[in-house]
């Protein structure tokens, strides 16, 4: 393999995902985010003791001072005071030895981490365009483009499977196409689409869990110099997590519905170009909620996308009875 290579779209798109997921995942890990509410409940301790005694009348002991009665300070409680204990988070669970919760939390990283690799580097169902032998090639086509579809043609992939299209940054024909994702250097199709809505929902669990890490470990009260020092990279983690996660979310709604009406991305923007979709006034893919989804994630019921077109075709022109 030349070295240049190793500078290809695809190979810097993937690597920055990695490092950036790790990045993330270390920056919650290692993030001491209970060292800033331990010296403010210690110093509240130790101001609130201080005027306890300073109002003391004489002979008067307090349990939860063995020091004699000093005169009232001027120093009040302040914001800080009112900060509560730090919530529940990765570096407090490994410090109480309760491992369970970040060897969960590293398995959903790791999880879809390999999923959008698994999704970025397989085939999203290019039409293959190889020449096979004439009897095999006969009985695809048959199969491929029944007598009632006008043929579809492609001027770098030939003969093109309804439902199919060719995109310019693969430079090849996809069957089932959806859109070419830049952040995986990928088409989603066929192939991979149903991997992709599962990327998605699991990248959101993670994307949601690490926000609610990040948050759990911010102070907001306190002098701004400290809190950029301690805080401030945990801050930059959060509103990066707070803008993945809306994206995530945003793109797991719309596939979910795409999904549910048996369409794509592509189909949804541009039926009013496709020649399948234009003459037609409705969705002729559509089998109704449970067979989508069957049928995306499973594979059931099986049968080619022409042959339902037709199927379509025939029941809307024949007469009603």
């Amino acid at each position: 393999m030349a070295p240049w290579a190793l500078l290809s779209p695809g190979v810097l798109v993937r690597t920055g995902h990695t490092v950036l997921t790790w990045g993330i995942t270390l920056v919650l890990f290692l993030h001491d985010t209970d060292k800033s509410a331990d010296e403010l409940l210690a110093t509240h301790s130790h101001s609130w003791n201080q005027h306890l005694q300073a109002f003391a009348q004489p002979g008067t002991h307090f349990p939860t001072s063995n020091c004699t009665p000093t005169p009232p300070t001027p120093v009040l409680p302040g914001p800080a005071s009112l900060c509560s204990p730090a919530s529940p988070e990765l570096r407090q669970w490994e410090e109480q030895g309760e491992l369970l919760l970040p060897l969960t939390f590293l398995l959903l990283v790791l999880g879809s981490l390999l999923l959008y690799l698994a999704v970025s580097l397989m085939d999203p169902g290019y039409v293959n365009v190889q020449p096979q032998p004439q009897e095999e090639l006969k009985e695809e086509q048959t199969a491929m483009v029944p007598p009632a579809i006008p043929l579809r043609r492609c001027r770098y992939c030939l003969v093109l499977p309804l439902r199919a299209r060719h995109c310019r940054e693969c430079r090849r024909c996809v069957r089932r196409y959806d859109h070419h994702c830049p952040w995986m250097e990928n088409c989603v199709g066929e192939r991979n689409h149903p991997l992709f809505v599962v990327y998605l929902a699991l990248q959101l669990v993670v994307l949601l869990w690490g926000l609610y890490l990040a948050w759990s470990g911010l102070r907001f009260f306190q002098p701004w110099g400290q809190w950029l020092r301690s805080s401030g990279l945990l801050f930059a983690t959060f509103l990066l997590l707070s803008l993945f996660s809306l994206v995530a979310s945003l793109l797991l709604v719309s596939h979910l519905y795409l999904v549910a009406s048996n369409t794509t991305t592509w189909e949804f923007i541009s039926s009013h170009r496709i020649a399948y979709l234009r003459q037609r006034p409705s969705n002729p893919f559509d089998r109704g909620l449970t067979r989508n989804l069957a049928h995306f994630f499973c594979g059931w019921p099986s049968g080619s996308w022409e042959t339902l077109w037709a199927e379509e075709e025939e029941e809307g022109s024949s007469p009603a009875v």
